[in-house]
């Protein structure tokens, strides 16, 4: 990020791309690629016709230094997941330090004390997202504010924040009068293969080793697979089978970002506990 952010979950060092394009942690791709969307035609260039042309470069740099990367995040699967289960990792660690949380903002205060979070969650942020690629002076602030409200709304729903409801659809009867249908059934397993089926429901931690045993028994040589399941072994403290599946992970793709994440803590075995290490793997504050 070109700019630095100091509040919400940012203070964490962790980067919200939720916030960054003013979407709820529970958003699903359909809805994160509409706002996406939005906001670069706002952005781009080619569409600023009456704009000067400072505006235009200022606009242009806003999108292809911020916006972009935050939406490529969650365009690509391997990044999606990674992302996810970091976020959940950093949803256990908010729940565990709220006590001493300072917020900052008047509209997190708010949030933080209501019953119905959910309705109140979203109508905030979606109130400053409204505003929040209108004036770009505005935009670290406004994006430190929705980063605050999702770090209060993961504080207080913990794991069943990134957990989002099915929607009922509603239909109408001949006398125009409104029924709720029951909430339509998950897509066919035919549309995507069984092993993304197993990385989709591992990023629920509490299963997360076994959904991906499973996968890694029928795709052995998936890289991200042997990533993310190292990185569960290293959350347990058991750095042997961690370093077996980084290593294998590495070995099938050099590249692999948190296979290389992993083992660089994995390194630093023989100086510091893996719980310290695991801690710094997912968003500590640097010292």
């Amino acid at each position: 990020m070109f700019f630095k952010i100091d509040s919400g979950l940012f203070q964490f060092d962790f980067t919200d791309h939720h916030a960054v394009l003013g979407v709820p942690i529970d958003a699903d791709f359909k809805d994160i690629r509409k706002r996406y969307l939005n906001i670069a035609r706002r952005l781009h260039p080619d569409s600023c016709f009456a704009e000067s042309e400072a505006y235009k470069r200022q606009a242009s740099q806003l999108l292809s230094k911020l916006v972009n990367p935050a939406y490529e995040k969650f365009s690509h699967d391997r990044s999606r997941a990674e992302y996810i289960v970091l976020l959940k990792e950093m949803g256990k660690r908010v729940v565990q330090e709220s006590a001493a949380i300072e917020l900052k903002s008047e509209l997190s205060q708010q949030l933080n004390k209501t019953n119905n979070i959910d309705h109140f969650y979203k109508t905030l942020l979606y109130k400053l997202a409204e505003k929040q690629y209108e004036s770009f002076d505005q935009v670290p602030q406004l994006i430190a504010q929705i980063s605050e409200l999702n770090l209060v709304y993961l504080m207080r729903k913990g794991g069943s924040a990134l957990q989002p409801p099915l929607q009922p659809q509603s239909t109408k009867t001949n006398s125009g009068e409104k029924i709720k249908d029951t909430p339509p059934p998950p897509p066919a397993a035919q549309q995507e293969s069984v092993v993304a089926q197993y990385l989709r429901r591992a990023q629920n931690f509490a299963s997360a080793r076994v959904e991906l045993q499973e996968a890694l028994k029928l795709e052995p040589n998936n890289s991200l697979c042997h990533s993310l399941i190292g990185v569960v072994y290293l959350k347990q403290n058991q750095n042997t089978m961690a370093k077996v599946h980084i290593n294998k992970a590495l070995q099938l793709n050099p590249q692999e970002p948190m296979a290389l994440k992993g083992k660089q803590f994995l390194d630093q075995a023989s100086k510091k506990s893996g719980g310290h290490m695991f801690g710094g793997m997912f968003g500590g504050k640097k010292k």
